[in-house]
């Protein structure tokens, strides 16, 4: 399979320090710390209105989120949709004390760590995600 990230973007405009080449670099050496590669992920970066949307129509959710993925993975080679809430990601910044751009990695990771397989709905789960999205930060770190 063909590894191909694409960035789009919904009603937004991507983030001023937003850089492609960061970006594949990192989940390249995300996938590999887990034994994965890259093959076709789409990342849409949208408004709060069109994740709603998204959610409403796909997932028959009544909210806005930061994050939806959609997983299309096979074997070890990490495929998806992710469409992420730049409105959300800035007022989560807000409410959690960090920086839009740390908060806009942590929600890249967090998407990309569903398609490896790690879960959220548990409060175990949720303290292992928070674990593996601080590790993958310190990934980028090195880059």
């Amino acid at each position: 399979m063909m590894r191909e990230v694409l960035f789009f973007t919904e009603q937004t405009g991507y983030p001023n320090f937003f850089s492609e080449e960061r970006i594949h670099a990192w989940l390249d050496k995300m996938a590999s710390e887990y034994a994965r590669s890259i093959g076709e992920i789409s990342f849409i970066f949208c408004s709060d209105d069109y994740i709603l949307d998204v959610n409403r129509q796909y997932l028959q959710h009544d909210y806005y989120t930061d994050v939806i993925t959609f997983d299309n993975s096979e074997d070890d080679v990490l495929c998806g949709d992710i469409f992420i809430s730049l409105d959300t990601v800035r007022s989560n910044a807000e409410l959690f004390g960090v920086s839009f751009e740390e908060e806009f990695y942590r929600v890249i990771c967090h998407a990309l760590l569903h398609l490896i397989g790690f879960k959220d709905k548990t409060d175990a789960d949720a303290a292992e995600m928070r674990k593996q999205e601080n590790s993958c930060l310190k990934l980028l770190e090195s880059l």
